[in-house]
């Protein structure tokens, strides 16, 4: 089992992003139109404009002699992981050193590959990519496409614990509110109380 080296002990909050160097979204395509499928796994800058993402399916429909009824299924299915990635920007996530164990299980072509490794979530230097290159160089893998293949694959995994994080702080803020009327209403009957006995004085007493 490997493990990633690990920064410093921290805990801060910061807006969401992929807790990594880059912030680069997993991409996951499957498509089937007609017999043929298009299947790919990639990154993509959710900076970019969306004018990108036509122009990456029309030149990949093209390059691989995809029908044009490819082109606006692929448009759907990247648009839509893009905006789900989007709306999770602006709100907060939890930062700190957690310890993690990331599994991989893939095949791509002729090669399977399966491994486990400890990854600390909380160090936003982290490079998948890297990792995946120097894995790739441990076991001899030569195949170009299995590196990039495992960087979408831990960072899928990443990108789920992150946008969990952002669910969790959400749900807490939402409990405190539900908290605070009866905090309020806690303090009122207080004050109520304590108004009765300065009218009473202290021999009075309250019945409830």
């Amino acid at each position: 089992m490997k493990t990633v080296s690990l920064g410093a002990p921290r805990s801060s909050t910061v807006k969401f992003r992929m807790p990594t160097r880059d912030n680069l979204v997993p991409i996951r395509v499957d498509i089937e139109v007609d017999g043929q499928r298009y299947r790919d796994a990639f990154t993509w800058n959710p900076r970019d404009p969306d004018s990108e993402v036509i122009t990456f399916a029309k030149r990949t429909a093209k390059e691989l002699k995809l029908p044009a009824t490819f082109v606006p299924q692929m448009l759907q299915s990247i648009q839509g992981q893009l905006a789900e990635f989007r709306s999770y920007e602006g709100q907060e996530m939890q930062v700190k050193e957690k310890i993690m164990p990331l599994k991989i299980d893939l095949r791509v072509n002729n090669t399977t590959i399966r491994d486990q490794f400890l990854w600390d979530i909380g160090n936003l230097e982290s490079d998948p990519e890297e990792f995946a290159r120097t894995l790739c160089d441990d076991l001899n893998i030569t195949d170009p496409e299995v590196g990039p293949a495992i960087a979408v694959c831990i960072r899928e995994q990443l990108y789920e614990i992150a946008s969990q994080t952002v669910s969790a702080m959400r749900e807490a803020k939402m409990s405190k509110k539900r908290r605070a009327p009866e905090f309020a209403s806690n303090s009122k009957a207080m004050n109520n109380a304590v108004d009765m006995f300065k009218y009473f004085g202290s021999k009075g007493s309250v019945i409830r």
